[in-house]
């Protein structure tokens, strides 16, 4: 099985770690430009590729590039994280398809921040792999995880489940997907729900002399706390102040 690899972030890492663990065929490594980059360096490092089979995520729809992939014979793609969208020409170069991990339950929280949403919208919260396709988040769907969305979890605290139950799928179901037996079906027939990365600027600001639910207000809160990040604010005059919460049970408190 020839591999080309598509990934991000600390699960991106994690993931293609796995796959060297098994001695998984590696044959090109696309990851993000300079500035959306996370864990570059670690997943550069695991994947030990050559630089002409490393390739800008942002460029993957120009002709050249598009070529260059196709003469490394890939059989599937693997997506992990991966924060482009992928044109039809470039799906097609593989004769498996290519695999895509999203941390949602889908179809709800299509594209951007799904632990934000599941908390502010009240959906269910879990993992996904599935097939890629033209549309976002839409292909067919390999198997799901769901992820228990507490009510003193925080932006972090779901994401970091998110991020465990991610590689725990991929683990189980690579096997399955290597082997060609893994189970394939349509996404569920109705629309689900789907966010942009700007979303969230449309729920970021609270003003301060507007009526909210107290729950509302408090979902939104919890959902932008995710140190470094700034999240949810007020205006003091012309100065942004930035909220985040702690949540504690009672018998954490102590007293």
């Amino acid at each position: 099985m020839r591999i080309f690899f598509l990934g991000n972030n600390w699960v991106g890492w994690k993931i293609l770690e796995y796959l060297r663990e098994q001695n998984e065929n590696i044959v090109g490594l696309a990851v993000h430009p300079e500035g959306k980059r996370r864990y570059y360096e670690e997943i550069i490092a695991t994947a030990e590729m050559v630089p002409e089979r490393i390739f800008d995520g942002s460029q993957l729809k120009r002709e050249g590039t598009l070529r260059m992939i196709e003469s490394l014979k890939p059989d599937i793609g693997l997506s992990i994280l991966f924060d482009y969208i992928l044109s039809n020409e470039f799906i097609k170069l593989f004769a498996k398809g290519i695999v895509n991990l999203h941390p949602s339950y889908l179809p709800y929280n299509r594209g951007q921040y799904p632990n934000v949403w599941s908390i502010v919208e009240g959906t269910p919260s879990g993992v996904t792999l599935h097939y890629l396709e033209e549309g976002i988040d839409t292909g067919d769907i390999i198997a799901q995880q769901e992820v228990q969305t507490e009510s003193m979890d925080t932006g972090e605290t779901l994401y970091r489940k998110l991020e465990s139950a991610s590689i725990k799928l991929f683990q189980e179901y690579w096997p399955l997907i290597r082997a060609g037996q893994n189970p394939r079906s349509p996404q569920a027939g109705f629309k689900g729900t789907y966010h942009t990365t700007k979303d969230v600027d449309k729920i970021d600001e609270i003003y301060l002399d507007r009526e909210y639910r107290a729950r509302d207000l408090l979902n939104v809160i919890r959902a932008r706390t995710f140190p470094p990040y700034k999240g949810a604010y007020y205006w003091d005059g012309k100065e942004r102040i930035y909220l985040r919460i702690q949540c504690i049970k009672e018998k954490d408190v102590g007293g």
